[in-house]
């Protein structure tokens, strides 16, 4: 398949930082500081120091007093923490580029064949900690207005998404490819001859491995704001988000349409692929509550979890019953519980809150969260079987808490926020816990 091209920014693009930023906060005007709660606003400051936070309430903490230690302490980290973009991890099975994302999925039971080598992971576990490092470094610049920590977010970014020579290619045609044995074991009736070898692409679940880029897109606003990110920079991230969420939602005309296979299942699957075309989508909208009530995509986003996710998803006592059938439906399920709360998040104006929308026999986003708070709260409790890995390990802070506690106005939620521990150390728990830095989903970015 021919690369999908990266639009170059033309000639209104190509401009001074100074200018991108002009355009940034003339486009949002002073109606900005009413917009974009969780920070997807492209507007810019030219100064350090960030927007003040509100008083803390019980049903609204402050997560920058409550994650201060933390995110500093993450970003130091992170500072020592050199790019590795794709084309630092070669894989000789890969059927694509360079700069093509490829992973394997682990053998099948029964076809496992212990002469072949363990899965290849380095890109999965790549993106993974470009979706650690990236909001960590962001959260420590809106807290302290330090350029050290969004000039080490810059390097990462030019790395993965402006550099010509190491940046991503904006699709994901190779992800979760299954063994090569599998590939070759006998389907079909013998009889008949040969059968064919199933495709050697990738499959659906490999949507799933970019969810830690939602978290970059959150940041680049707030990232903005530094030097260290020439407006030429920012046109060239964002053209190539633009271009992975037109692989992620448009029609190809020939091989597996695997974007579609994961919207269209009934599990968090399907809420990964929506929670990515949200975020996605809303980094490019026009500024405004008003202007992005009346955007068509997002509008489209929006009437896609109220007709599709809300019925397809979730039970009238706010189970998940498609999450129940795996391996780990305790952990799958709170993962589908904080990315659908991502989602009403990113999707929600002051003129249409995807956080009220309901269906008549009542599945919505507040009785998803009341039926899953008391094993949040007491994982003994979970009144089905236990994952077979990592179950005493859980649950973890759940972002999903913190965000229907302001939604819902539900001080119990903030409370169990704050007490639970925010970082898990098996990194299988981390990769089902999307938000990582909750101050870039509750604090605007510093402005003009």
């Amino acid at each position: 398949m021919p690369p999908i091209p990266i639009p170059t920014p033309d000639a209104n693009l190509r401009s001074s930082r100074r200018a991108f930023l002009y355009r940034a906060a003339s486009c949002c005007g002073g109606s900005a500081l009413l917009l974009a709660p969780f920070g997807l606003v492209g507007a810019a400051s030219s100064l350090a120091e960030p927007p003040p936070d509100p008083a803390a309430t019980p049903t609204r903490p402050d997560v920058a007093a409550t994650d201060r230690d933390r995110i500093l302490a993450a970003a130091e980290r992170y500072l020592k923490l050199a790019p590795a973009p794709l084309t630092s991890l070669p894989c000789p099975r890969s059927p694509g580029t360079a700069h093509d994302y490829y992973s394997e999925a682990g053998p099948k039971a029964d076809l496992a064949d212990p002469t072949s080598p363990p899965p290849f992971t380095a890109h999965r576990d790549a993106v993974f900690t470009l979706g650690l490092a990236v909001p960590a470094l962001a959260a420590a610049y809106a807290l302290t207005g330090e350029e050290r920590f969004a000039a080490h977010s810059a390097l990462h970014l030019h790395a993965w998404f402006v550099d010509p020579a190491t940046r991503m290619a904006p699709r994901l045609d190779y992800g979760q490819v299954a063994p090569a044995h599998e590939h070759n074991s006998p389907q079909g009736d013998p009889a008949a001859g040969p059968a064919p070898a199933p495709h050697p692409g990738g499959r659906f679940e490999g949507i799933l491995e970019t969810v830690p880029l939602v978290e970059i897109a959150i940041a680049i606003p707030f990232l903005a704001a530094s030097s260290a990110l020439s407006g030429n920079d920012l046109s060239m991230i964002h053209a190539w988000f633009q271009a992975y969420l037109r692989w992620l939602t448009e029609p190809q005309d020939s091989g597996p349409r695997l974007p579609a296979l994961a919207r269209d299942q009934k599990n968090h699957h399907a809420t990964s692929w929506l929670l990515q075309a949200s975020a996605y989508t809303l980094l490019s909208a026009p500024a405004g509550d008003a202007a992005r009530a009346e955007d068509s995509a997002l509008g489209e986003l929006r009437h896609r979890f109220r007709a599709v996710t809300l019925r397809a998803q979730i039970s009238h006592d706010g189970s998940f019953p498609h999450e129940l059938p795996s391996p780990a439906p305790y952990r799958d399920s709170l993962f589908n519980l904080d990315m659908l709360a991502g989602i009403c998040e990113l999707l929600s104006t002051r003129f249409d809150s995807v956080w009220a929308y309901e269906l008549e026999d009542g599945p919505g986003m507040r009785s998803a969260i009341a039926y899953h708070f008391p094993f949040i709260a007491d994982r003994t409790l979970w009144p089905f079987r236990a994952d077979v890995t990592h179950f005493d390990e859980l649950p973890g802070r759940r972002a999903s808490l913190l965000l229907t506690a302001r939604a819902y106005q539900r001080p119990e939620y903030a409370a169990l926020w704050k007490k639970l521990p925010p970082d898990p150390a098996t990194p299988d728990i981390l990769r089902t816990m999307p938000i990582h830095q909750p101050l870039l989903w509750v604090r605007q970015p510093a402005r003009i």
